[in-house]
């Protein structure tokens, strides 16, 4: 027996053609990945991971329990105190995951009558987070300074709540960035804490990827960064960075780190490689120049008016209708390229899209030749 309820849900997905279903590997064409510099397949890190394991006599296969019980191994100093160093951070704190830590932050940091205020575009993690507080929480237009002063106003003038405003360095659904100096302002003249979510700017942005904060120099201007590992550092596990007042208080508060099995000496070893690799990599590099190359196609082939501008390694042309865009991109890949539909309901309705996500691997001439058959069926669908 299935619920009744769990199954018209099902059958509601699948009515709206939005049904998700797990893919298969395959050795098409890369634009889907977050693998934005190639590091999750590098023979380099992997060699260097296990160099660096064997160098430091380690062999546990596991971590064994939480870091509070027994499950917290020498590495996770090291790669704190190497991220905290790299990131220009008093400490930083390593979560098993983006989602974990955006669950453990938010759901533990504001407090009842306190205040978040998030963009209107923001991740189903930090969402998550934000239902499990006892905080109110408010949204503000998507990437809009004035809208953003208007919620603020609302509730300054009360000394006994504290404002939290929310958004990412680089957003995930459509690739554009805010006005981050401007936002750290306004957070500065009204007293508010400034979080900023940098999983898809890390490793981009930034001399030697240090991130999107980093680079503006904002880094002494924000309360909290949320740093991921899954993306352009192609490994796993995410961490916190602010200051030790905010570790230590994680630490004891935050029930996703508290209640949960932490992270393999494997896992963490391969942290430390990969950030060993950044420093030295062209990838980053050759990462914006594929970036530069995009854009000025999507130019010459005329498609402007279908992609939402972004300098990112995420460009997203808009082609609204859940069949629609699922047609289009499974056309792309009988051709050999792996791109990605974005569905409504993860995105609203109309607001259907192709992602394509770079890489510093992807060739010009692949970035040249699926923009020219975008256009082609872009012009078939309207």
């Amino acid at each position: 027996m299935f619920p009744k309820k769990l199954q018209q849900k099902l059958e509601d997905r699948k009515a709206n053609n939005a049904l998700r279903q797990l893919g298969a590997q395959n050795n098409l064409v890369d634009f889907s990945s977050n693998d934005y510099l190639g590091f999750s397949k590098s023979e380099t890190i992997f060699n260097k991971t296990h160099t660096f394991l064997t160098e430091h006599r380690i062999t546990h296969n596991g971590a064994t329990g939480s870091r509070l019980l027994s499950g917290n191994h020498p590495l996770f100093n090291i790669i704190e105190s190497l991220l905290s160093g790299f990131h220009n951070s008093e400490s930083a704190l390593i979560f098993n995951s983006g989602y974990d830590a955006n669950v453990g932050l938010f759901s533990s940091v504001p407090q009842r009558g306190d205040i978040i205020l998030y963009d209107e575009y923001i991740h189903a993690s930090i969402r998550d987070g934000i239902r499990l507080s006892n905080a109110q929480s408010y949204k503000f237009k998507h990437n809009n300074l004035a809208d953003l002063k208007k919620q603020i106003l609302r509730y300054a003038l009360n000394d006994n709540q504290d404002i939290y405003v929310v958004t990412e360095s680089v957003f995930s659904m459509d690739g554009d960035s805010p006005d981050l100096k401007g936002m750290a302002q306004l957070c500065k003249d009204y007293n508010a804490y400034f979080i900023i979510d940098e999983a898809h700017a890390v490793g981009i942005f930034g001399e030697h990827g240090v991130g999107l904060v980093q680079h503006l120099k904002l880094e002494k201007d924000i309360f909290a960064r949320i740093i991921t590992f899954g993306k352009a550092i192609g490994a796993h596990g995410a961490a916190i960075i602010g200051r030790e007042s905010l570790k230590q208080y994680l630490v004891n508060f935050s029930r996703s780190f508290i209640y949960t099995t932490a992270l393999s000496p494997h896992t963490l070893a391969n942290m430390h490689a990969a950030y060993d690799e950044l420093v030295l990599t062209e990838n980053i590099k050759q990462l914006h120049k594929n970036i530069t190359h995009f854009k000025s196609e999507i130019i010459k082939n005329k498609l402007q008016n279908f992609f939402i501008e972004s300098n990112s390694a995420i460009h997203c042309c808009i082609i609204s209708g859940n069949d629609t865009v699922k047609l289009i991109a499974q056309k792309f890949q009988e051709q050999g390229f792996n791109i990605k539909p974005i569905l409504s309901p993860t995105v609203p309705k109309g607001q259907e899209r192709l992602r394509f996500c770079l890489h510093a691997f992807n060739s010009e001439e692949d970035i040249s030749k699926v923009l020219k058959r975008l256009t082609t069926f872009v012009t078939k669908s309207y």
